[in-house]
């Protein structure tokens, strides 16, 4: 990750293995950018003081959803505590031991199918919490609060249903994501809006992926017990590895095969950490001796060395593998504790890899995140602490940013844009996306055409695919990501070029080339081509469902 972005690695928010009392400040310090790079020039937002942030609730479930910002003032001095509906701060109240109750900070959610506005002020760090049917039982002490902790048997919060969602904004913008670190519960996407008007997005689960990452865990030989299951059968949650390692769910040395393998690989050949994809003259070499790995510089000098880690060192990226924000040591144990995860270490001697392909190859591996990866529409997720070295998390960012949203999508379906028939209108022209002549073969570029109601008009939202009366998908030719490139129908294949989203502000996206269906030219006649391009907000990349 290059210092130079300063991007935080948002999930490091509370991932401290076992800790129950939330330490905002320790949280905070691994949420806010990393050092800038000399010579660097911080860029600063100039979003709006109070940013907006839309709630849309799309599950399905009919219970009554709970709200909770709760984070650390970032401005000097900051306290820890919560924000109102309207954007307010307010320090909590002196907690005792043992814990008292918290004051209720809850603000009522949408129903289904509705959504409600709340905003965050600048200098925030922190989460936006969602519960289903019953609030969250909130609790302080002298040192701050007590963070719900369902994966503790005695946790008041275990049997509630909830999720939520990490958030950095400050003079640099606001960086959002839809955390898996600790556990899989409610499925939601994340997106953020610049000054631009271009929306970024990310979260979007395939059709019934909830669903299917639940099953999947569960079919993995010891970890059916990381599923926990309410006695009303409503599945509230997939613990992450390390969680249910301290509950005792999952057993503690389940890696230690691997890791021995991984380690022992570095005594006869040298393991290259090129921990920034900006910079790749800046690389550290690691052997491993008894141990322990050393690393050093292009010029032979020793910089860092990490102890062979256990398990929970890998699971918390932690102990062994502390990273500091720092240009060196951070950098590098960011990279090993990925590797680690992925399976790559051992295997792959340049690090960190960035080809998703090569991921969760081994055994045994985190299948915990390998299964959300596999079921993300865009592949992003946040499975464990540092899942953003390579860009692999569920993130956004946005330097200036006008609003954002968290969509809580379907339980049974992969987002707000799967199910139902109909077509695809341009809010420029109020044209449809065509098929030609109804001309349903493989490769037929796609149009813009008057809105007539024929099959050739009629797409299915299906999987985070666009799909044709007779089962064509969608697609961007030749898989490209590049601005120009020609929107067709295929054969389905389940290529990341069939993946599209359509983002609550009217973007078509294409979440691996992250660009945009857009009407080629702004032409706005019959027969208008439709090509890939930069989203940028566009008038003639805006669509609505007819």
């Amino acid at each position: 990750m290059s210092q130079k972005a300063k991007k935080p690695p948002v999930t490091g928010t509370l991932r401290s293995a076992g800790r129950r009392l939330l330490t905002w400040l320790a949280a905070v310090a691994v949420m806010l950018p990393l050092t800038v790079a000399a010579g660097a020039t911080q860029v600063h937002a100039i979003g709006p003081d109070l940013l907006p942030i839309t709630v849309t609730n799309n599950t399905g479930r009919g219970e009554p959803v709970y709200l909770y910002v709760l984070g650390q003032d970032l401005r000097p001095g900051g306290r820890l505590g919560y924000v109102n509906q309207s954007g307010a701060f307010s320090a909590w109240p002196a907690g005792s031991l043992p814990p008292s109750p918290a004051p209720d900070v809850s603000i009522p959610g949408p129903s289904n199918g509705a959504s409600t506005t709340i905003y965050v002020p600048r200098f925030l760090s922190g989460r936006v919490y969602f519960s289903f049917g019953e609030k969250l039982k909130l609790y302080l002490t002298p040192d701050g609060l007590v963070q719900p902790a369902p994966w503790a048997a005695g946790d008041a919060n275990r049997d509630i249903l909830f999720d939520w969602s990490e958030l950095t904004y400050n003079d640099s913008g606001l960086w959002l994501n839809s955390t898996q670190v600790d556990q899989f519960a409610i499925p939601h996407a994340v997106s953020v809006t610049g000054a631009d008007g271009t929306t970024k997005r990310t979260g979007q689960l395939v059709d019934g992926g909830r669903d299917k990452v639940i099953n999947a865990v569960k079919a993995q030989p010891g970890w059916e017990n990381t599923v926990y299951t309410r006695g009303d059968g409503t599945v509230l949650r997939v613990l992450a590895p390390g969680k249910a390692t301290d509950a005792g769910l999952l057993a503690g040395d389940y890696l230690a095969s691997y890791i021995d393998s991984a380690w022992n690989a570095y005594t006869g050949k040298t393991l290259t950490v090129v921990p920034f994809r900006d910079q790749p003259d800046v690389k550290y070499f690691g052997r491993t001796s008894g141990n322990v790995m050393y690393f050093t510089d292009a010029s032979g000098n020793q910089v860092h060395s990490i102890n062979k880690p256990s398990t929970a060192d890998v699971w918390g990226c932690s102990g062994a593998l502390f990273a500091p924000n720092d240009n060196v040591q951070g950098p590098i144990a960011r990279t090993v504790c990925a590797a680690l995860h992925r399976s790559t270490l051992g295997t792959i001697d340049t690090q960190p890899s960035y080809d998703p392909s090569e991921f969760y190859r081994g055994s045994p591996t985190d299948h915990y995140s390998r299964i959300i990866h596999a079921n993300m529409v865009d592949g992003k997720a946040y499975g464990f602490p540092f899942d953003d070295v390579g860009n692999f998390e569920s993130l956004v960012h946005d330097g200036d940013p006008r609003s954002a949203s968290i969509t809580l999508t379907p339980f049974g379906s992969g987002g707000s844009s799967d199910g139902g028939t109909g077509a695809l209108v341009s809010n420029w022209n109020n044209k449809c996306i065509d098929v030609p002549g109804a001309d349903f073969s493989d490769g037929v570029p796609l149009q813009t055409y008057t809105c007539n109601g024929t099959a050739a008009q009629q797409w299915t939202f299906t999987g985070g695919t666009l799909r044709t009366q007779n089962d064509k998908c969608m697609d961007v030719a030749w898989g490209s990501r590049d601005n120009g490139a020609v929107i067709q129908i295929a054969n389905c294949s389940g290529n990341p070029a069939q993946q599209f989203v359509l983002s609550e502000a009217g973007d078509l996206v294409n979440p691996q080339a992250d660009k945009c269906v857009d009407i080629k030219d702004r032409n706005p006649n019959d027969g208008a081509a439709l090509q890939l391009w930069e989203c940028n907000g566009g008038a003639n990349q805006k669509w609505r469902r007819g």
